[in-house]
């Protein structure tokens, strides 16, 4: 089975909205709001992961093992990911000086402490959700893993 690759317009919508307002609520929480992240958090949203996150669920979709589509979605949010969405927050935020191993680090322990959640909210999302609104729900659920990631961000600091 040949995988093709789409981009729909709605899910762009969608992406940069919801990751906007996301990451934009961690960062108000926080007390560390920026025009230039919000907007380039939408811009995220609204392109690499508009892209990436819906054709990724269009292939686990053809996993018939619900577990394994689970698995396949938390292999997919995985620490480097996480370390990915910190990069994309450090550089919109203005401190790209603070990408180095540390990130990835944090990452990996924001990730193994939030296993639980992400298990639960990817099983959900794979196994209850119809395709069509995988990455809304997808999003919504980063959205608030935002909040989650930005506090880990000083949690897990080491």
């Amino acid at each position: 089975m040949r995988l093709t690759w789409e981009f729909q317009p709605i899910n762009s919508l969608r992406g940069g909205i919801v990751y906007a307002a996301g990451d934009t609520l961690a960062a108000a929480i926080l007390q560390d709001f920026s025009w230039y992240r919000m907007l380039g958090m939408a811009l995220v949203g609204a392109t690499v992961y508009a892209f990436e996150v819906p054709n990724y669920f269009r292939w686990i979709a053809r996993v018939e093992n619900r577990w394994w589509r689970t698995g396949l979605a938390l292999m997919y949010f995985n620490p480097l990911w996480v370390a990915r969405h910190l990069a994309f927050v450090a550089v919109f935020s203005g401190v790209p000086e603070t990408i180095g191993w540390s990130l990835l680090r944090t990452a990996a322990y924001s990730f193994a402490v939030n296993i639980p959640i992400s298990l639960t909210g990817n099983y959900i999302i794979q196994n209850k959700i119809p395709l069509s609104w995988r990455f809304l729900a997808s999003s919504v659920f980063s959205g608030l893993m935002a909040l989650y990631y930005a506090l880990s961000a000083v949690w897990f600091s080491l």
